[in-house]
C-alpha cells in the first residue's frame, strides 16, 4: 500500500500547483536555512581526533605574576622554561613543545623565494596527532634529540615545488638553511586546527606548509610567528633573552595511556609547580590547567555565541516554516474532503486515510528537501563571505547531505500530523450530499 500511496502523492503535486508550489518552496527556505547554519556549527563543534580525544591533553603552566586579579584565567600557552622541564620529565606516553615558526624557503630552478608558515615540533607530534604520510615519515628520535636539520612537507607545499613526485631525501633551502627532506603529508586539515589554536584566523587555517625538529628551531634561533605574551618587563633583548624569560609562546601536549591516567599526571604537574614555587617561580601557578582536546576548543571558544545564536535563529525560522506548511496541507487536503468521503463510503478506514495523506505530506516534504538541497549550497556560500574562518568549514558533507532531504521529509510529516487528523474526520454522508 505504501507505493500506491507514494504514488498518489506523486500525483497530487500536480494538482494544486500554486498552492503545492508554496509548500515546497516555504519548507525548502526554512530547511536550507537551517541545515546550512548547523553544517558550520557541526564542523566547528565536532570532535577532530575522536579516537584519542580524551587521552590529548594540552598543559597550561600559569606563570602570571602573583598580582594577578583573582578569576583570571591561565595563560593560554607556556614559557620555554616549563616547556622544557616537562619534556625532561618524559611523562607521558607521548609529548610535544611546538610553537609558529615563519620565513622564506628558497626552491630549486625558476620558482622564485616564498614567504611560508612553519611549526617546531617534537617528532611525537606526527603520531600523537595521527598524521598521515604520503612518502617517507617523521625524522627519527635522534635527530629530534640533536635537532638535525631536517623537514616534512605538507601535502600542498610538497605538490606546489614538486608536483607527485616523491621528494623525501632531497634538500631545500629553508630559513637560510639546507633541510633534508624526510616526508611528505598526506591532504591533512582537521576542523578546526585544534593543536595549535591561538589567533582566530588560524583555528581553521590550512596545514602549515613545513615541520622541522623543535630542537633545531631552538638552536637556530628561530623567532615565533605568532602572539608573545609577557608580563613584568619583558625578556632581555634577543632570542637568548626571550627563551630564558617567562614569555609565553609555546603550546604543550602530552598523550596518556588512557583517561584515568589524567588525575596521576595532575598529581605529579602540581608536585612540579609546587617545586617551581620554591625556587621563587610560579606565584599562581595552583590556576594551571590540564585540559583534554574538547575542553581546550571550550576553552578558546571555537565555536562562538554568534554562530550558537544563528543555529538558534535558523531553527526557529524552521519551526515557523513548518507552522506554516500546517495552513497550507490543511487548504490542500480541504479541497479533497469530497474525495475522502467517497474512499470512506466504499470501504477505506480512517487509518487508512490517514496513511494516505501523511505520505503525500511526506513526498511534499522529500520534494522541499531536493529544492532545499541547492538552497542549502547557496546558503553556504553566503555564510563563507563572513569570514575565513566560517569559509573553512561551509562545506556539505555526505551525512549533511541526507540529513537535509531526512530534516524535510521529518517536518512535513510533522506538519502533516494535525491537516491529516482533520481529514480522517471527514463525514462520509455529509460529503455525498454536497456531491
Amino acid at each position: 500500500m505504501f507505493a500506491y500511496y507514494f504514488k498518489l502523492g506523486l500525483r497530487s503535486l500536480r494538482r494544486n500547483p500554486i498552492l503545492t508550489a508554496l509548500m515546497v518552496l516555504t519548507l525548502a527556505v526554512g530547511v536550507a536555512t537551517s541545515m546550512s547554519t548547523l553544517t558550520v556549527l557541526r564542523a566547528m563543534s565536532g570532535d577532530p581526533i575522536p579516537s584519542k580525544s580524551d587521552r590529548l591533553f594540552v598543559v597550561q603552566v600559569d606563570n602570571q605574576p602573583a598580582e594577578t586579579p583573582e578569576g583570571e584565567p591561565p595563560t593560554a600557552h607556556l614559557s620555554w622554561i616549563d616547556a622544557r622541564e616537562l619534556l625532561a620529565a618524559g611523562d607521558g606516553v607521548r609529548r610535544t613543545a611546538m610553537y609558529a615558526i615563519g620565513g622564506v624557503v628558497e626552491p630549486e630552478g625558476d620558482a622564485g623565494n616564498m614567504l611560508i608558515n612553519g611549526m617546531a615540533v617534537g617528532a611525537d607530534f606526527f603520531p600523537m596527532f595521527e598524521v598521515p604520510f604520503r612518502h617517507g615519515g617523521p625524522w627519527s628520535a635522534e635527530s629530534d634529540a640533536r635537532g638535525g636539520n631536517e623537514a616534512v612537507l605538507s601535502a600542498e607545499f610538497a605538490q606546489r615545488l614538486f608536483g607527485d613526485e616523491d621528494p623525501s631525501g632531497r634538500r631545500l633551502r629553508l630559513f637560510d638553511r639546507e633541510y633534508v627532506i624526510t616526508g611528505v603529508l598526506a591532504p591533512w586539515q582537521p576542523m578546526p586546527k585544534y593543536y595549535w589554536l591561538i589567533g582566530g584566523p588560524n583555528r581553521f587555517s590550512e596545514t602549515s606548509e613545513v615541520f622541522i625538529p623543535l630542537a633545531n628551531a631552538m638552536a637556530n634561533e628561530s623567532d615565533p610567528n605568532g602572539n608573545i605574551n609577557c608580563s613584568g618587563d619583558g625578556p632581555e633583548p634577543g632570542y637568548t633573552g626571550l627563551v630564558n624569560s617567562e614569555c609565553v609562546f609555546m603550546q604543550y601536549w602530552v598523550e596518556l595511556a588512557d583517561a584515568g591516567e589524567r588525575a596521576p599526571y595532575r598529581e605529579r604537574l602540581g608536585a612540579y609547580i609546587d617545586g617551581q614555587k620554591a625556587l621563587g617561580r610560579l606565584p599562581v601557578g595552583e590556576r594551571s590547567r590540564l585540559l583534554d582536546v574538547r575542553e581546550w576548543m571550550v576553552d578558546q571558544e571555537v565555536l562562538g555565541d554568534d554562530t550558537k545564536l544563528q543555529a538558534l535563529l535558523s531553527l526557529g525560522f524552521l519551526l515557523v516554516c513548518v507552522v506554516n506548511t500546517v495552513g497550507l496541507l490543511l487548504a490542500k487536503f480541504t479541497s479533497h474532503a469530497g474525495e475522502i468521503g467517497v474512499r470512506r463510503a466504499l470501504g477505506a478506514t480512517r487509518r487508512q486515510v490517514f496513511q494516505q495523506y501523511l505520505v503525500q505530506a511526506g513526498v511534499v516534504g522529500a520534494a522541499g528537501g531536493l529544492v532545499g538541497l541547492g538552497l542549502t549550497f547557496g546558503g553556504l556560500a553566503l555564510l563563507a563571505r563572513q569570514s575565513d574562518e566560517v569559509a573553512a568549514v561551509a562545506h556539505m558533507s555526505p551525512v549533511m547531505l541526507t540529513a537535509t532531504v531526512a530534516v524535510a521529509v521529518l517536518a512535513a510529516i510533522l506538519a502533516g500530523l494535525l491537516p491529516t487528523w482533520r481529514a480522517c474526520q471527514v463525514v462520509p454522508a455529509i460529503q455525498l450530499k454536497t456531491q
